[in-house]
């Protein structure tokens, strides 16, 4: 029977098609272990499995299915370096910080490929990335984001393109240019979940779904989380949880927000459809971003409704196919066999949240976006922590991560305002 997630809406196109999807116990009693890990998505699953590897005892829990979260319903893109461009991140932090933190990405690229390669996971790779400009004074930015790429960050893979090219790539006149980034592709993220989570039990990791943290609490050189139906005693805990930490920790809440995402999937278009027929995936430069890509199996997968209320709207193929309309008219009858959503975590400079929040407690969170290739890395990163070297994952607990304004009762609502005025001038 189709597992219907709890906490998203829709039985996703990665769920129908992930193959086997092993079961985990609930924890039922309590347990003492080197490292407890909170959240059973990409970042605490690959810690579980690096620290495992290593002969950690570790302990993982989920309050629900691995990959309920955004790690198994997000669009499946990589991306080169941070969210923010290298270029930004050079006038923030200088060339040398900036040359690191691409450097580290790039790492993080070559790591979750060679990580799938190591354990036979197959994650569906297709190359190539294009990035579409849907106003015509971003075209100068682009063609500069190009060339920067390759002649101060020692990256070649970046090209530009003009308007003829950008509609033959993408099959749609829609979008005034681009860059074309060869490097790097998609994946099917739901594979890599199930297969991290497999490699980490291999190990011996304790891995357990269905068990819900109800409280965090650090004392005396412990950390001590609670659940219903158990307590796990440790040395360490990871706070993985991105999005969908509620009230769990409140330093965490209040660096990252959840904003909701949806995602539609048509029947296969066939090998003879115009749409994008180079197999790139794509995102575009609005705000509330829109992300498409085909399948290994020619299905259009297509994001781009942000919402950012706490309620998931209702009628998601509707509202994905309008969008897809937009830029494929010919498609306005095509069927949407599956329509899903979920939450990713942000926050405010769209760059990663790592930060100790409390005495042996790391949280780890708010990929903006970007968490299919950052936040396995940043699972890596954590078992290096625990193995004694911190100074990588320092790169990104140094980032400057303001706390959303608000307070606990406005954050949200002022989120919601802010987000759609800049949803609104997506459309001026």
């Amino acid at each position: 029977m189709p597992h219907q997630s709890p906490i998203s809406p829709g039985y996703s196109w990665y769920e129908a098609t992930v193959g086997d999807r092993p079961e985990r116990p609930a924890l039922d009693g309590d347990l003492r272990t080197d490292v407890v890990i909170i959240g059973g998505g990409f970042t605490g699953l690959s810690a579980a499995a690096h620290l495992a590897k290593a002969g950690v005892d570790v302990a993982l829990v989920e309050a629900h299915r691995f990959g309920d979260g955004a790690s198994g319903r997000n669009g499946g893109q990589l991306g080169t370096g941070q969210r923010a461009w290298a270029e930004e991140l050079e006038a923030e932090y200088g060339y040398t910080r900036a040359k690191a933190l691409f450097e580290l990405a790039e790492e993080a690229k070559a790591h979750l490929f060679d990580f799938a390669a190591a354990n036979a996971i197959e994650i569906d790779f297709m190359p190539g990335q294009m990035s579409v400009v849907h106003k015509k004074r971003y075209l100068k930015h682009y063609e500069a984001h190009a060339e920067i790429m390759g002649t101060r960050f020692g990256y070649p893979h970046v090209t530009y393109m003009d308007a003829l090219e950008t509609a033959r790539r993408l099959g749609s006149e829609r979008y005034f240019g681009g860059v074309r980034d060869t490097g790097t592709g998609h994946i099917h993220p739901m594979k890599l979940v199930i297969g991290t989570a497999r490699v980490a039990a291999a190990a011996g990791a304790k891995l357990f779904e269905n068990t819900r943290s109800t409280a965090i609490a650090s004392n005396g050189g412990n950390v001590t989380v609670s659940t219903a139906k158990g307590t796990i005693t440790a040395k360490k805990c990871l706070i993985a949880v991105n999005a969908y930490g509620g009230a769990l920790e409140p330093v965490s809440a209040a660096h990252v927000m959840p904003i909701g995402s949806f995602i539609g999937a048509t029947v296969p278009l066939g090998g003879d459809s115009p749409i994008l027929p180079g197999g790139e995936s794509v995102d575009d430069s609005r705000f509330v971003v829109r992300y498409f890509r085909r399948s290994k199996d020619g299905r259009l997968l297509f994001g781009g409704r942000e919402v950012y209320a706490v309620d998931d709207p209702k009628d998601i193929p509707q509202q994905i196919r309008r969008q897809i309309i937009e830029l494929y008219p010919a498609l306005k009858d095509v069927e949407i066999t599956h329509a899903w959503g979920g939450y990713v975590g942000i926050t405010m400079p769209r760059k990663p949240f790592v930060r100790e929040v409390m005495p042996n407690v790391i949280s780890a969170g708010g990929y903006s976006g970007h968490g299919v290739m950052l936040s396995n890395f940043v699972g890596k990163l954590y078992a290096e922590t625990i193995a004694g070297n911190r100074d990588r994952l320092k790169l990104l607990e140094d980032l400057k991560i303001p706390a959303f304004p608000g307070g606990s009762r406005l954050r949200a609502p002022l989120l919601f305002l802010a987000l759609n005025w800049f949803a609104l001038r997506d459309r001026i």
